[in-house]
């Protein structure tokens, strides 16, 4: 990343102009350095080819519509506008194979299942029109996400009410924690494509989480797991130092923010 410019293509970058490694580095007690090594950066940003937003005036009936787009300034502070959708992380694109590829639901529930490709294609599908904010500072407006609701992977999960927590797992090692509150807003989905095309590799097929309303490294690429817990477990880079919750509005950006 240049000192003024966006981040060059497999810098992984924090915003200010230290590198992840820096950062990680001056949080030894955290992570001890453990993270930029293999591990795969899943949950945040992903540079790939320019794209153009989403559509903004007509979109299909009973999309969804992400409360933080009807804000009179949607762009957070600390962010700027880009029309490319940027990727960022660590290690190598995960490209599944899909029939090899499965979704399990654990924990706190009544339902444990795991789901084939297939199985989970064939559930009932949303679709939300979001923006997306990264913790590297670019936001993307006017996206078009279309796959499974959380609420209904949560019906199908039959979570118990003690459940106050989710921890998303994807290859790698990779994991992300949500409070249930944040999981369960209508908006929240698992897309399988976007801006009514499929979602590439690069971007996290065959299934993202997206949640609109967090920081980017939260929507978890490649999932494969949803565990639902009564208690908390930070993720991969919540370990490293980085904020347990990610409200971009408020600029929850590591553990030393408000």
């Amino acid at each position: 990343m240049g000192k003024k410019g966006k981040p060059e293509e497999g810098k992984d970058e924090k915003p200010g102009g230290l590198t992840r490694r820096e950062f990680i580095g001056g949080a030894g007690s955290i992570a001890g350095g453990l993270i930029v090594g293999s591990a795969l950066l899943a949950g945040a940003c992903t540079r790939g080819p320019n794209t153009t937003p989403g559509p903004t005036s007509t979109l299909p009936p009973d999309t969804i519509i992400s409360p933080d787009t009807l804000r009179e300034d949607r762009i957070p502070p600390g962010q700027y506008q880009t029309n490319n959708w940027p990727v960022l992380q660590a290690g190598g694109v995960r490209r599944i194979d899909p029939p090899q590829w499965t979704f399990t639901l654990s924990g706190a529930i009544d339902n444990p299942v795991v789901l084939s490709y297939d199985e989970f294609m064939a559930l009932p599908t949303v679709q939300v029109f979001s923006d997306m904010h990264c913790v590297t500072t670019w936001t993307r407006l006017s996206n078009l996400w279309e796959g499974p609701g959380s609420k209904t992977i949560a019906e199908l999960a039959r979570v118990r009410p003690e459940a106050r927590y989710v921890i998303i797992k994807a290859p790698g090692g990779f994991s992300a924690n949500l409070m249930m509150d944040d999981f369960m807003r209508d908006d929240v989905i698992f897309a399988t494509g976007h801006d009514n095309k499929p979602l590439t590799a690069e971007h996290g097929a065959p299934a993202r989480l997206v949640v609109p309303h967090l920081y980017f490294w939260k929507s978890t690429k490649w999932v494969t797991e949803v565990e639902f817990r009564v208690d908390d477990q930070p993720g991969f880079w919540e370990r490293a130092g980085y904020h347990n919750r990610g409200d971009p509005w408020t600029e929850q950006r590591y553990q030393t923010s408000p």
